[in-house]
């Protein structure tokens, strides 16, 4: 005899073990939250309409196929069915492999429970998949003959009965029975669809595959009218009819779906690399992202941009940042937001409110290239602040900017650890195409929206992981596959091939589960170790040209790069830079603080070849002028030795809008403001040097800007966090104890318990049988009132009763409680069986 299965959703709970539920718990993680008190109240917050909604959008392609197709069977389904309908009457022995592939899916995360003779789809996803008028089905199947004759007259239901040639009936259950026996039947089937007209066959040709519903006028042409009369097509509401579920299925043999996917799409290789070519082009990548987040926040170190009223950065200047990096705007967004992602900038928070760099900013760059650069690429692993919908509009059609509200989207970190676990699957210095990576998400994670976030978000996450050198020529690098945590290859791509070549990609998929804070460090820091070999060497030396320029034909030592940038105005960007020398940089210079004599000893010292002349004469030339004219508070005044000099200032027109007068033969004075008179000055061509009230001059090195301690901008949860192992087993045993107390079967008590709930004895029966469990060690049933008043039933082992308390082993918190005896309302012994 066999052993009936279970009855309900709890009890299909019931019977499974614990890794069973830990499976379940971690697929569906907003049934943890909070703890369900025993497995019915799982059951429940399981079939809740947002819990399965959310499990529905997270399976695959094939397993949302099934579950389509048990939405559109009968309820409940066996397994033989259930493959009728995925396979057709010609089979498929693909869709038969996979099959109970996609059906433990389903069972593991509860939304189908049920042994294969009984498959039960939970009621919630029946109603949210099965077809109607309303949510049209993807199977394209409509209703069943029962659900569309519902408001049929029986009168009419006797005519359909009577002209598909069956007998007619004494009532309308028995002839809907019998029409749907009908069209259940193939051999009856085909043979009256054999005596269908050529015209009603194009008919229902047209609507078989769906949709199922059709439009006819008052008077149906005889076509129509010859599917009408017998319930080939019937009526739903006035002028439209449909296909009923039965006599589709019957014309696609049987297939629920047009085309089922019971396999992933493969990814379709583009080109294939010698690994040492990614490595070194991505690594090489990784090092011009750095040079570009730092030349951005050097742009920025003295104070950036206002920051909008509504928050984030003006389009002009984003335009202007872009301008400075010398990139595409959207690109530009993206440095920005990856800085800010990375805690390195923020706004100040003053009442001109400024972008600026944050005292975080120092000491990443104090770090080493290597490690800098695992910082920004785990700051954008987990970001959700998604740059590419800067310049798109909100909801509220408002303009998304740069550092703005609105640019978080939860499902990013998800997308993009997956697609570069994709590409982690293929062998080593693959690079697959963009359309099969998205083909594969698409299957993976079905969306229905028609703007599909997640296709936009994988583009994305493919230009964003080359340009941060986390992949090079499009496949994924040694160190971007260290930093996922993924399994090393064992497979190589074996030479390089042309960028149009389709090669077979012949791989085993990796599973990379997102890592823990702790595993990513240690991801990290391998990521960091297999980088650092890979990045170029800084340099200590340029090499000087006679044309006013010098070319670093690499990376910079920062002490060198930093006073080479104040000495000299970079003039191209590349493999080498070029920094070319005028008149006003070595005047920047010498306001720093330099003398001539430390400018001709710092190109001494760092340059490959010899100073050339008209450099050096650049340089005294400069220096020789300046500070010759003194500028101080009068407001301010102008004094030098040379009065022919102050008389040539003052014969000068350009000199009118200073309004200068002489206060003595080597002074001049001003109302105008000392920043403003030097700056006047020098567009005239003068060199002046500001002085201070004791006459010393000036030093103007431009003191940076830094923000207050600032936090990284905090992801976006995408719903509730995966429970850890610890959360799990804990959970769990609450849920079995929980589960125990609710069920265990328990001996009858003298009085009655009230409402059958809680157990009702007096007081000094309570007291007796707890201290008889003490001797015995049996367990007891309590029912238990909190001091907040609420009650509650517990499975307990008494220990020690005294002193009006009972210590005890509570099995539904699995740990030792004391309760007081006057909060017990009633005890009662489990029964043997328990």
């Amino acid at each position: 005899m066999s052993t009936p299965g279970p009855r309900s959703l709890a009890e299909a709970l019931r019977l499974r073990d614990d890794a069973s539920l830990s499976e379940l718990l971690r697929a569906r993680p907003d049934l943890i939250t909070p703890v369900p008190t025993d497995l019915t109240q799982l059951a429940t917050r399981a079939g809740t309409r947002a819990s399965v909604v959310r499990a529905l959008e997270r399976l695959d392609r094939f397993a949302q196929q099934t579950a389509q197709a048990l939405a559109v069977a009968g309820d409940p389904v066996s397994y033989g069915e259930l493959l009728g309908l995925m396979t057709g009457d010609q089979g498929d022995p693909a869709v038969a492999a996979a099959l109970p592939r996609a059906l433990g899916t389903l069972r593991a995360q509860a939304l189908v429970w049920g042994d294969d003779e009984r498959l039960r789809l939970v009621r919630t996803a029946r109603e949210l998949l099965a077809p109607s008028a309303q949510h049209p089905s993807p199977t394209g199947l409509g209703p069943t003959v029962q659900e569309a004759t519902a408001g049929m007259s029986p009168g009419r239901v006797q005519e359909i009965v009577t002209k598909a040639g069956l007998a007619s009936t004494h009532d309308s259950v028995s002839a809907v029975a019998a029409l749907t026996g009908l069209f259940s039947d193939r051999a009856r089937m085909a043979a009256l669809l054999a005596e269908a007209p050529a015209e009603s066959r194009e008919v229902l040709d047209r609507l078989v595959w769906g949709p199922p519903y059709g439009q006819v006028t008052a008077d149906p042409a005889p076509r129509l009218r010859w599917l009408l009369d017998r319930g080939l097509l019937l009526p739903t509401a006035p002028g439209t009819v449909v296909l009923p579920r039965e006599v589709a299925l019957h014309l696609r043999s049987g297939r629920a779906h047009r085309t089922t996917e019971p396999m992933p799409p493969a990814l379709e290789a583009t080109a294939a690399h010698r690994p040492q070519v990614v490595d070194a082009t991505a690594a090489g990548q990784a090092y011009t992202a750095l040079a570009t987040v730092e030349e951005l926040l050097k742009d920025w170190d003295e104070g950036g941009p206002a920051v909008l009223r509504a928050g984030g950065l003006s389009v002009r200047d984003l335009k202007r940042t872009a301008v400075a990096l010398d990139v595409a705007e959207p690109v530009a967004a993206f440095w920005v937001e990856l800085a800010y992602a990375a805690g390195l900038l923020a706004s100040d928070g003053e009442a001109d409110e400024r972008f600026a760099a944050t005292p975080a900013h120092d000491e990443w760059l104090q770090q080493p290239a290597d490690l800098r650069w695992t910082r920004l690429a785990e700051a954008w692993l987990t970001a959700t602040r998604t740059a590419g919908l800067v310049g798109g509009r909100d909801a509220k059609d408002r303009t998304l900017s740069a550092l703005g509200p609105g640019l978080d989207r939860s499902a990013a970190p998800e997308v993009r650890h997956r697609v570069l676990t994709l590409l982690a699957g293929l062998p080593e210095g693959t690079a697959p195409s963009a359309e099969s990576v998205l083909a594969r998400l698409a299957w993976e994670r079905p969306q229905r929206r028609e703007d599909d976030l997640r296709a936009r978000l994988a583009r994305w996450t493919l230009s964003e992981a080359e340009l941060l050198g986390i992949t090079g020529r499009g496949a994924l690098s040694a160190h971007g596959r260290a930093l996922l945590g993924a399994p090393a290859p064992t497979a190589r791509a074996a030479e390089s091939s042309g960028p149009g070549d389709k090669l077979p990609v012949h791989h085993t998929p990796v599973v990379v589960e997102p890592l823990s804070p702790t595993e990513q460090a240690v991801a990290s820091a391998a990521a960091a170790r297999l980088l650092a070999p890979l990045l170029p060497e800084p340099l200590d030396h340029v090499l000087l040209q006679a044309d006013l320029t010098a070319v670093a034909p690499g990376p910079l030592q920062r002490p060198l790069a930093d006073m080479l940038g104040v000495l000299a105005d970079v003039e191209s960007k590349g493999g080498a830079t070029v920094y070319r020398f005028t008149p006003g940089s070595v005047r920047r210079a010498l306001d720093a603080g330099q003398t001539a004599a430390d400018l001709h000893a710092f190109l001494t010292a760092h340059s490959r070849t010899p100073v050339p002349q008209p450099l050096a004469y650049l340089i005294d030339d400069v220096a020789r002028k300046h500070g010759h004219l003194r500028v101080g508070a009068a407001s301010a005044y102008v004094r030098c030795d040379d009065d022919a000099l102050l008389n040539e200032i003052m014969a000068d027109k350009r000199a009118a809008a200073l309004r200068l007068r002489r206060l003595a033969p080597t002074v001049l004075a001003t109302q105008a403001a000392p920043a403003a008179l030097l700056d006047g000055l020098r567009a005239m061509g003068f060199a002046p040097a500001a002085e201070s009230a004791e006459g010393d001059v000036l030093i103007t090195r431009a003191d940076a800007h830094r923000t207050p301690l600032r936090t990284p901008p905090e992801p976006v949860p995408d719903g509730p966090p995966a429970p850890d192992p610890t959360l799990l087993a804990a959970a769990i045993r609450a849920i079995r104890a929980g589960d125990l107390a609710a069920t265990a079967p328990r001996k009858p008590t003298a009085a009655p318990l009230a409402g059958g709930d809680l157990p009702r004895t007096g007081s000094a029966e309570t007291l007796a049988t707890m201290q008889a469990a003490v001797l015995t060690g049996e367990a007891l049933w309590i029912g238990y009132v909190n001091a907040e008043g609420s009650a509650s039933q517990r499975v307990i082992a008494p220990i020690r009763v005294e002193g009006g308390f009972v210590t005890a082993y509570d099995h539904t918190a699995d740990e030792v409680r004391t309760y007081p005896l006057h909060r017990v309302t009633g005890v009662a012994e489990l029964a043997d069986e328990a």
